[in-house]
């Protein structure tokens, strides 16, 4: 495959993507597609991408900053879930029903305080992508809910995380 650059006397220049092939022992073309209406940078990044050249150094490519796990969140959430526990807290809101969960799965990965808790979902501390899977942000309130349903405010944790 390569870009053709047919310039045309009355119009503007035609960019061509087109690929040659044998056939019968000759050498015909084709023409897959036409580029023209693409910006200039595009159409070099093609050109040079059809010519096996790096875009970028490997090395300067990709930098992993940090990577959480996930396979024991996944597992341990899908549980919880699939046992319908996220159902039958189903009465209290999203944002409380995402932070009980969260306090039962880490729990169950990595059992602690309720302070452990919060550094796990923290953003800067965690151990796992709890909190990035529950989209819990950065205010974190754990309580104690009675069988009732009733938040009991003086068994809270809250935090504020900057």
């Amino acid at each position: 495959m390569y870009i053709l650059k047919k310039p045309n006397r009355i119009s503007p220049t035609t960019y061509l993507l087109r690929e040659s092939y044998r056939d019968g022992g000759k050498v015909k073309t084709r023409t897959l597609t036409n580029i023209t209406n693409w910006p200039e940078a595009k159409r070099e990044s093609l050109r040079q991408v059809l010519a096996n050249k790096r875009m970028v150094p490997i090395d300067q490519s990709l930098t992993v900053e940090r990577s959480l796990p996930h396979g024991h969140v996944a597992a341990v959430l899908g549980t919880l879930r699939k046992i319908g526990l996220d159902r039958v807290l189903g009465f209290l809101p999203a944002r409380e029903l995402a932070l009980i969960q969260a306090m039962i799965v880490n729990r169950v990965l990595s059992p602690g305080s309720k302070l452990n808790v919060v550094r796990d979902l923290n953003a800067e501390t965690a151990a796992h992508s709890l909190g990035i899977v529950l989209d819990l942000g950065n205010v974190v309130l754990l309580c104690h809910i009675s069988q009732a349903g009733e938040v009991h405010a003086g068994n809270c944790f809250h935090v504020q995380i900057n």
